[in-house]
């Protein structure tokens, strides 16, 4: 019988996540492809994945999800892959060039936007590729990787959503989770703790040593330093859906909800109890 079927996300900030499923034996019970994080959605929503890390905006569109608890892509602050590119200062920026491979990113700059900067901007759909966007666009919203290639210029001003998203609200931004599709419980194997198998996938792969392989393996891939691979996985992603980056999560939703985003707020349904983990940084 085939495993569960994962569609996982082919960005840096994933790596920790699927330790096991690269570096270790857990990927062999299960079907992995790797996508964008809003093609995860898509196959969680057209049954061609079980389980699936999705953009937390997704949640609310796709019926009948688990959210694997106490595992998350988050920020407490600067997430550094998730930025606003702009020729032009915030009050002055009317059309944005928005990749799209992520529709929470997306969904928070128009939150931004349109609660406490001043009202909604066009934006429009363009692959990440900074200079063609800045083109013909004020400016670029870039995600994952290709944000972390951004370089300081003086003739541009580089705003961090979730940093943004802090200063204003006070609260940690929550970008992805683990989902699960509720009709693929029945077709998970016998005895298979799919919460202890993900944790303790997250957990190996925040190991030092761990982290340092992720890093030597990513470094060429993306040419970034180590060092500045093992800064961003330690001190801009949380890996950790803790009761502080839960709140965020909801106050979140309530702000797509208001802007008339989704159409209701949803309630947020996990797989087996809910313990918050601690800050754990």
């Amino acid at each position: 019988m085939p495993g569960l079927r994962i569609s996982a996300i082919s960005f840096l900030n994933t790596a920790p996540l699927m330790w096991d499923f690269e570096h270790g034996d857990a990927g062999r019970d299960f079907q992995i492809e790797y996508t964008i994080p809003s093609a995860c959605a898509a196959a969680l929503a057209s049954n061609q994945a079980d389980i699936g890390i999705i953009p937390a905006f997704t949640y609310a569109e796709i019926p009948d999800l688990l959210i694997l608890p106490n595992i998350a892509i988050a920020a407490k602050d600067r997430v550094r892959s998730i930025l606003l590119v702009s020729r032009k200062p915030l009050k002055d920026i009317r059309s944005v060039a928005a990749d799209t491979s992520s529709r929470t990113s997306v969904a928070l700059l128009q939150v931004l936007f349109t609660k406490f900067w001043g009202g909604p901007r066009e934006l429009t759909a363009h692959p990440p590729d900074l200079p063609a966007m800045l083109r013909h666009h004020d400016a670029a919203l870039l995600i994952g990787d290709a944000a972390l290639q951004v370089q300081p210029d003086d003739n541009r001003v580089i705003y961090d959503l979730a940093h943004e998203w802090r200063e204003l609200t006070g609260m940690p931004f929550v970008f992805a989770f683990w989902a699960l599709r509720l009709d693929a419980l029945h077709r998970t194997p016998k005895g298979t703790n799919l919460v202890r198998l993900f944790q303790q996938s997250r957990d190996r792969g925040l190991q030092p040593e761990s982290l340092a392989t992720i890093a030597r393996e990513w470094s060429a891939r993306i040419r970034m330093a180590e060092a500045d691979i093992l800064a961003y996985l330690t001190d801009n992603i949380h890996y950790y859906l803790d009761r502080e980056n839960h709140a965020g999560l909801q106050l979140f939703l309530q702000h797509t909800h208001e802007i008339g985003l989704i159409s209701s707020v949803p309630q947020l349904r996990f797989l087996g109890p809910v313990a918050f983990a601690r800050n754990c940084r």
